[in-house]
């Protein structure tokens, strides 16, 4: 089963109908138990079970359930994304072990999807976070962390906190796996955000970059964030491009439509390369406004940004 996934928002929703929650810097994680035996499967759809060994145990609590929550590496009680890169792509099991032992995850529980062979998600979340809570799943390395009614309240201790935002949900939502939706909005701290770069364009008249065309995880594949150009002149733009070229493909990778306007003279490359990008946060179409190149994230694949970018 897919996650379902959150939108992005510049504000925090109001009103009784909303309940907040913390957004972790973590990696998204559904576990299924069934019969003893538990399966980690990422956003991607991975098997991620043999990279965690310390959440066996949650197999021995309830016969049959699957759960939503993010995977957390905590340090001095804040989640630490480059003590959990270490961590995510361990496919060796004794190496898996030793990592477990010395660098442990904590699981942060915050739905229930089916229990006891019920399909839960065709219930609203009120209902779902009542069983949740009901189940107590409070252990060593598993959580399930509260729910809030003051949205504003969370969003500045979250960032006093240096915790990664928060995220809204729609009390009377149903779950829908693979689905970005508008009964769940994220809204991050971060003045910067991760994106791919699937395409780029010469700078008018030259043949120096001139933007890029960036994308963002989605249910799907990548979905169209934006064309960023400020910030690519002279270095910088052109040591971009020299980790692009070796990446050009025939067509877009988005699964989603780029505007004429944008795909008009790009030459499209496979969706490899990070970057950072500052911007004014997201049009009424979901578009980055007028962003700025940062950086690459020379320390965060593709494969990363889908499975961290998570709720």
């Amino acid at each position: 089963m897919r996650p379902m996934l959150a939108t992005a928002t510049e504000s925090v929703p109001a009103g009784p109908g909303w309940a907040h929650e913390v957004k972790w810097d973590g990696m998204r994680v559904i576990a299924e138990a069934k019969g003893g035996g538990l399966t980690l499967t990422s956003r991607t759809g991975r098997d991620v079970t043999v990279s965690f060994p310390e959440l066996v145990p949650l197999a021995d609590l309830y016969d049959d359930m699957v759960l939503d929550g993010e995977v957390v590496a905590l340090e001095d009680g804040r989640p630490s994304f480059g003590a959990l890169a270490e961590r995510m792509h361990v496919t060796d099991a004794r190496r898996a072990a030793r990592a477990a032992v010395a660098r442990p995850v904590t699981y942060m529980v915050f739905d229930v999807l089916r229990l006891l062979g019920q399909d839960l998600t065709g219930q609203p979340w009120t209902a779902r976070r009542a069983l949740l809570e009901q189940l107590e799943l409070e252990g060593t390395r598993w959580q399930t962390p509260p729910v809030h009614d003051d949205g504003a309240g969370l969003l500045a201790a979250t960032a006093e906190q240096g915790l990664e935002g928060i995220v809204s949900k729609r009390r009377t939502s149903l779950y829908h796996p693979g689905r970005r939706s508008t009964d769940w909005l994220k809204l991050p701290h971060r003045a910067s955000e991760s994106v791919v770069v699937c395409g780029w364009r010469p700078e008018t008249g030259g043949v120096a970059l001139g933007s890029v065309l960036v994308g963002e995880p989605g249910g799907s594949g990548w979905e169209f964030a934006g064309r960023v150009g400020s910030g690519l002149a002279g270095r910088a733009g052109a040591s971009l491009l020299t980790r692009l070229r070796p990446l050009e493909r025939a067509g877009p990778p988005f699964v989603t439509e780029v505007p004429r306007e944008d795909a008009r003279g790009t030459t499209w490359v496979e969706p490899e390369v990070v970057i950072d990008v500052a911007s004014l946060g997201r049009s009424s179409g979901g578009r980055l406004r007028q962003p700025s190149y940062l950086r690459v994230r020379s320390d965060l694949t593709a494969a990363d940004l889908r499975e961290t970018s998570g709720a």
